[in-house]
């Protein structure tokens, strides 16, 4: 069987939660580690997503501990949504805002 990984980056700039896993883990880059295998038997090369992980290194007494955290690419996803929701709502909350500090 052939195999191939492929990692990426993901910024999240609020704290969030991944479902499965009980806590949140704080804004910051994270890494993004894909498996995927190579479908034999076909005329054309094609590859299946075997795995996602999400990297988490650890923080505090686990500073040297990483974490290979097993997601969906559509938890992913939904993860990646609401942070940009959570950091749109923000940003327009505050724009609001601003009018009336400047009336003070």
């Amino acid at each position: 069987m052939n195999t191939r990984s492929s990692k990426s980056m993901v910024t999240f700039f609020n704290a969030f939660a991944q479902p499965g896993y009980p806590g949140q883990l704080p804004a910051g880059t994270y890494e993004v580690l894909v498996e995927e295998e190579l479908l034999q038997g076909l005329s054309f090369e094609a590859w299946r997503r075997i795995s996602t992980y999400l990297i988490v290194h650890g923080k505090g007494n686990r500073g040297g501990s990483i974490a290979m955290r097993p997601i969906t690419q559509k938890d992913l996803e939904l993860v990646l949504r609401r942070d940009r929701i959570t950091t749109e709502t923000i940003k327009y909350s505050e724009a609001a805002l601003s009018p009336l500090e400047e009336l003070k």
